[in-house]
């Protein structure tokens, strides 16, 4: 069985504590691998590995940061499919979604800032009248930690760590514990590109023992966290007397209006999309689907026979849809607001039920391509990925959910309140934008909302008054990493995103000087 190890100041090493947690594959529910189980020594280790490294990075010019980056991607495109089937093996995700998606995204974020870095410019103002010029230097923080979730493993690790490599910081970073594969793996390509020791470091293990570690040390000059809000708010409470900066990117419960003169079939395919993609494990899927009197009944027929005919199935199979539930813990959470809704007066249109699924023939995993997957002839490198599945079990045993839609709650009850994250949605008619908008605005998170509408003055209306940090009209999901990204209320603080990024792990610095007389 695999063993996974850090990556401090560019070598693989174990844990301190020479312990190791299970790393289970959500779609068979058993462990095929193991993952360090560090603690405060293996942080320490790699703070003083990103200390020691600071100086010479910060000091090296971005176009040879640059080089090093574009370096990480070329070896990422190299191994895209082998990295792909692996994001699959460990989140449960199809392995098509992470092909197109996933993979392409963290590819993105590394050319994105890798040459965002050479365009930086500082401001200089000649202060006329007082015989001066002022500028700005924009100078990199130092040690930062950048701690990522579960539900886009490497697509957001990498969305944390490219800004911060390419602004001159060094970095040590903690991937979820639930799925840590991408993260282990891209560290040997980091080593494969030149990356100078000590630059990145990436330690496993749990939030209470990595992550508190890292948010508490003092060389830590800046955190940058992406999760649940109730870690949001401990990393806060820590973090803030300690005057570190924080960029919080946390949960939503997002609102899809859909006004009755929307284009139909493109609001349609896109709602399908939006609710359950990544088996609705994104922060920014629309849980909460508000339809206008008028289109109701025939959103509902037709959404509820769409949802009904996605396909729940092996992550590996090119057909599949929606895949399993990242961990038995989060499936226990999304069955528990099932029934929460259930007791609540809701009405299940559909799903609602585990889903339970027959095992390949033979009781092996297959790649997309039909052929059997072997440890022996799949290699990333020198580390072999996940091994097939060669249980014989009768099903393939994982944490699978029906893609589920809900109607008949109320708008403030708590399944249509509090983050679910997973393949459940409610829908709701209304009549008016004031009432809508009161919906939409009642929860205590604010990260994205889309709405659906032809009527120009209404979008640009609507969207104003939306409580949200991201608003998409006809759209989901459509990113330009030049623009800022994050939440307001509960959903986060700071922005992450374009240049926002990169000045959040730098240190402003105005000179001033006087020009003689």
């Amino acid at each position: 069985m695999t063993k996974l190890e850090n990556y401090i100041n560019g070598e693989m090493v174990p844990p301190t504590s020479g312990a190791y947690l299970d790393n289970y594959d959500p779609s068979i529910g058993e462990v095929y691998s193991l993952i360090p189980d560090s603690d405060e020594r293996d942080v320490e280790r790699a703070v003083l590995a990103a200390k020691t490294a600071f100086p010479g990075w910060s000091n090296t010019s971005a176009e040879a940061r640059h080089d090093i980056l574009m370096r990480i991607v070329s070896l990422i495109e190299r191994d895209l499919e082998a990295l792909a089937l692996a994001e699959s093996v460990d989140q449960g995700k199809p392995v098509s979604l992470a092909r197109s998606v996933d993979l392409p995204r963290a590819i993105a974020n590394f050319k994105f800032y890798a040459t965002a870095a050479m365009h930086t410019a500082n401001e200089s103002h000649d202060s006329v009248g007082q015989n001066a010029i002022n500028y700005t230097l924009r100078q990199p923080l130092g040690v930062v930690g950048c701690i990522s979730p579960w539900n886009l493993p490497l697509y957001l690790f990498t969305w944390k760590i490219a800004p911060a490599l390419a602004a001159g910081c060094t970095v040590v970073a903690k991937p979820s514990e639930v799925t840590p594969m991408t993260a282990y793996l891209l560290s040997k390509l980091c080593s494969e590109a030149g990356l100078p020791a000590g630059v990145l470091n990436i330690v496993h293990g749990l939030g209470p023992k990595v992550g508190s570690a890292i948010v508490a040390h003092p060389n830590v000059k800046a955190i940058s966290f992406t999760g649940g809000t109730k870690t949001g708010e401990e990393i806060a409470r820590v973090a803030a007397p300690m005057f570190k900066k924080l960029s919080l990117e946390l949960g939503g419960k997002n609102p899809n209006i859909i006004f009755a003169d929307c284009n139909y079939e493109e609001m349609l395919a896109t709602t399908v999309r939006s609710s359950f993609s990544n088996q609705g494990e994104i922060c920014l899927c629309g849980s909460r689907i508000f339809i206008e009197r008028p289109l109701y009944e025939r959103f509902k027929k037709d959404f509820v026979e769409r949802v009904f005919a996605l396909k729940v199935g092996d992550p590996r199979e090119s057909d599949t849809d929606v895949g399993a539930i990242v961990s038995k813990q989060h499936f226990d959470k999304i069955m528990s607001y099932i029934d929460l809704a259930k007791a609540g007066g809701g009405t299940i249109l559909t799903g609602g039920r585990m889903s339970e699924l027959p095992a390949l023939a033979g009781g092996k995993r297959h790649a997309v391509d039909g052929t059997s997957i072997e440890t022996s002839n799949v290699r990333f490198g020198e580390a072999p990925l996940p091994p097939a599945y060669a249980g014989g079990s009768d099903r393939l045993g994982g944490w699978f959910i029906e893609p589920t839609v809900i109607e008949g709650l109320p708008h403030d009850c708590r399944t249509n309140q509090e983050e679910i994250f997973g393949p459940v949605v409610t829908i709701m008619p209304f009549e008016t934008e004031d009432e809508v908008l009161g919906y939409a605005n009642s929860v205590r998170y604010g990260l994205s909302a889309t709405v659906w509408t032809e009527n120009l003055s209404r979008a640009h209306r609507v969207a104003s008054k939306l409580e949200s940090g991201i608003v998409w009209i006809n759209c989901w999901l459509l990113r330009d990493l030049r623009t800022p990204f994050g939440g307001m209320k509960d959903s986060g603080i700071g922005r992450e995103g374009g240049f926002e990024a990169l000045r959040f792990f730098t240190e402003e610095k105005n000179v001033c000087v006087k020009l003689g007389n």
